[in-house]
């Protein structure tokens, strides 16, 4: 290709026609991520043994928070609020009695039926793909990990009663998988419940039992411990993880004789909300965002704890909600010698941007060696949005000097003792553009991205034509009238719409600009290629964002986004009457051999597979996931191994973790390229030269397909799936979450690369539609921007 695309004529469709527009889908949906929920059946009566299997969850389990279902026929109010107070994400569910009445009920008439014929309504529970029930004479005790990572059949402790052989699944505890969750598997039980052929008063999940006639997968007894087996008050055996009170006496109705090392430990949990609150907090190890907060909310509004809301306002800023994290922090009052606490609030300060308050609070915690490096590199960062490079760099140097490995100290300060780049051209020969322009041994796709949208608009990529804005820094009069002096304004280079990467208190979202300072940029305005980078489970929390969103769009003369996705999501922000000024902009990275001068196609490839996995915002991409996801990989990569060469491909540092972990965990052992450490040139070469990429990033996928190669993605994110769809290939996406991954990896690897060359042209006719798009919104552009 010797021409770009604003340069070119074109007579080709408006890019707002050029693709229809698919169907939304939620973020779960495209990315597989299982969702979870524990169940119980709730009445008034057993109401005080739910409240204590609420707190024991809690105090067992401090890193465990899924949905809880509540299936009830009927709860007072105050009952309603007592439960919400000890979980945040309770579901409350009425069940239908009606439905039961043409079961075969015998004479039986009692809590047990009742509780027999509800709990059966969490089979007809439809939106959670692994449903845990739990009954409420229960307590945990230990760690549920082990069953929240099941993924396969109905999971139960098996019983035996009274010289019967027969197996049974024991009462309250059922691990329940989605291939149960079905309309079929409830209509089984419904002919077995009107058959009257199950027995209640000897099992109350006799109704179950029938159905299943001993066909279930076997958990270890621990997980459903039944206090029978204490009888003689023996102690309560310490690898217990549930401790199930069956029988008649409860331990809220006194209990029952010969059992009084249980019931002690049940009456570890009958505590006030207040203790609770202060008995979580107190837990040690990793804890829940969800339940973080939930619990240290009120207990630093009680206490003013400094050392917990330095805690929680962490909490609320690993989620991207500064606001929060600063109103934490204003209501306690920070100690002078407490560092910790004021490098938190200082933190939480600069991302709202309030940077005066940040500036004091961090100086304050700079007096601690033990904080000081990060406070320093915080305190570069504000400066260096400010522009000051002499103040970060003389910060930076502070905190090299408490800590001389201090990463992010290291990083500002080379950011800020780099030559700068001589400006060549004049600004009207200059279009200015805003991007996150990344680091040295930052992310690679990131690191190609600028690029790539300048090679969109004119083949020279220098100063000659553009201006540099970095996204991150602070929009300020100086930077205006910069901009004002240039032909036009692009924003592109990535999914600026995210709200934690640098966060900020004037847009919430990448590019650090006062919406007064947007309105008064008087030259022509382009957003191209932007993606919506939220992950599944992640919001935009402030309203901030919204209000700069619709300016942008208002102020824009062209408003493109990367995928249909990114356009679905954006709009369902906006106002109706700006819904058709957004348009579909294919990222440039996925055009690539149409973009870049005499670009040549490999005559030969190297005979590998490349494989990139992504650890940013673990939690978010894995779930409970992640040791599965592992195992699947190590399957994968052996079998891959007779293909073709695979080698693990690093576009950041974090990313070598998988083959770290694959060699710790499963004794296999890959090259790691470190992509982070290429130049463009060089991160364009080797994705045109191997035969297959096997990628989680983004980039890993959209940039080794522009150059011609193959892909498969590993989605566990949104975008992936997005792209993939609207290239009209989902096919060439695996959910890391899926129960089959490794198969599905292997199974399409082989096909992709059955007829390589074939594949290699299913790719070129993919990306010579997204090429149509992108010609079509070039001659826009060219109108707008000039040539």
């Amino acid at each position: 290709m010797t021409t770009a695309p604003i340069a070119a004529a074109s007579t080709q469709p408006t890019a707002r026609t050029a693709v229809a527009p698919p169907a939304a889908q939620s973020a779960a949906a495209l990315t597989g991520k299982r969702r979870i929920a524990f169940a119980s059946f709730v009445d008034e009566n057993y109401l005080p043994g739910f409240l204590v299997l609420l707190r024991s969850l809690a105090l067992s389990n401090p890193d465990v928070c899924e949905d809880f279902i509540v299936l009830h026929d009927d709860l007072k109010p105050s009952s309603v609020a007592a439960i919400r107070a000890l979980h945040p994400r309770v579901v409350f569910r009425r069940v239908d009695a009606d439905h039961y009445d043409s079961y075969q009920k015998g004479d039986q008439d009692n809590y047990l039926v009742r509780k027999a014929y509800f709990i059966l309504d969490v089979f007809r529970i439809r939106d959670y793909d692994t449903v845990i029930t739990l009954d409420t004479d229960m307590v945990v005790l230990g760690p549920l990990k082990e069953l929240l990572a099941l993924r396969r059949g109905l999971a139960a402790v098996a019983q035996f009663f009274y010289g019967d052989r027969s197996r049974m699944l024991n009462s309250g505890l059922l691990v329940i998988q989605k291939e149960y969750l079905t309309d079929e598997f409830c209509a089984r039980l419904d002919e077995t419940g009107r058959s009257g052929t199950y027995e209640l008063d000897k099992h109350d999940q006799g109704i179950l039992n029938a159905v299943l006639d001993g066909d279930f997968v076997d958990l270890d007894p621990k997980y459903n411990f039944v206090k029978r087996r204490l009888s003689g008050d023996l102690p309560v055996p310490e690898d217990t993880a549930i401790l199930h009170f069956t029988g008649r006496h409860k331990p809220w109705q006194g209990g029952e004789a010969g059992y009084g090392q249980a019931q002690e430990r049940w009456r570890e949990f009958d505590i006030s909300d207040a203790a609770l609150h202060a008995a979580y907090v107190s837990r040690p190890g990793s804890h829940h965002h969800d339940l973080l907060v939930h619990f240290a909310t009120p207990h630093v509004r009680r206490t003013g704890d400094v050392d917990i809301a330095r805690r929680l306002a962490l909490a609320h800023i690993g989620a991207g909600d500064y606001q929060s994290a600063v109103d934490v922090m204003e209501q306690v009052h920070i100690p002078i010698d407490e560092a910790w606490p004021h490098e938190v609030y200082g933190h939480a300060l600069m991302s709202v941007s309030r940077y005066d308050e940040a500036d004091a609070q961090l100086l304050l915690a700079t007096a601690a060696p033990n904080r000081a490096a990060t406070a320093f590199a915080r305190l570069a960062q504000i400066s260096w949005v400010h522009g000051e490079d002499a103040t970060a760099r003389a910060y930076a140097l502070a905190g090299l000097t408490v800590d001389p490995t201090h990463r992010a100290s290291r990083l500002w300060h080379q950011r800020t003792t780099q030559v700068p780049v001589q400006q060549q051209g004049s600004p009207d020969q200059q279009l200015a553009h805003v991007a996150f322009y990344m680091d040295r041994q930052g992310n690679a796709g990131d690191k190609l991205l600028p690029e790539s949208v300048r090679l969109a608009f004119d083949p020279d990529t220098t100063t000659r034509r553009w201006h540099s804005v970095h996204a991150h820094r602070l929009f300020d009069e100086a930077a205006l009238e910069r901009v004002n002096a240039r032909r036009g304004l692009v924003i592109g280079g990535g999914g600026l719409f995210i709200p934690d990467t640098m966060p900020n208190g004037n847009s919430a979202w990448q590019w650090n600009v006062p919406d007064d300072l947007l309105e008064r940029i008087e030259v022509p305005i382009a957003v191209y290629a932007v993606g919506f980078n939220a992950f599944d489970g992640q919001s935009y929390r402030a309203q901030r964002f919204r209000e700069s969103l619709r300016k942008l769009v208002e102020r824009s003369a062209f408003f493109g986004l990367r995928n249909h996705g990114s356009m679905e999501k954006v709009r369902g922000m906006l106002p109706a009457h700006l819904h058709d000024k957004i348009r579909f902009q294919p990222c440039p990275t996925t055009v690539t051999r149409q973009l870049v001068d005499d670009w040549q196609d490999p005559i030969v490839r190297d005979d590998t597979i490349l494989l990139n996995a992504a650890y940013d915002r673990a939690g978010l991409r894995f779930g409970h996931d992640y040791g599965h996801f592992l195992a699947q990989m190590a399957q994968a990569v052996r079998e891959l191994g007779e293909l073709a060469e695979v080698q693990c491909v690093a576009h950041s540092l974090d990313d070598e973790k998988l083959a770290f972990d694959l060699r710790r965990e499963h004794g296999i052992s890959l090259p790691v390229i470190p992509m982070y450490d290429f130049d463009n040139d060089e991160i364009r070469d080797l994705y045109a030269r191997t035969r297959l990429v096997i990628g989680m990033r983004g980039h890993a996928g959209m940039i080794p397909f522009g150059c011609g190669t193959p892909i498969i993605s590993l989605i566990s994110h949104p975008k992936m799936a997005y792209f993939l769809r609207d290239i009209d290939r989902p096919e060439w996406g695996v959910s890391v979450h899926d129960r089959d991954l490794a198969a599905l990896l292997v199974e399409r690897s082989r096909e992709l690369l059955a007829d390589h060359a074939k594949t290699v042209a299913d790719v070129h006719g993919r990306q010579q539609e997204l090429w149509k798009v992108t010609q079509a919104n070039a001659a826009d552009l060219r109108a707008l921007l000039g040539s």
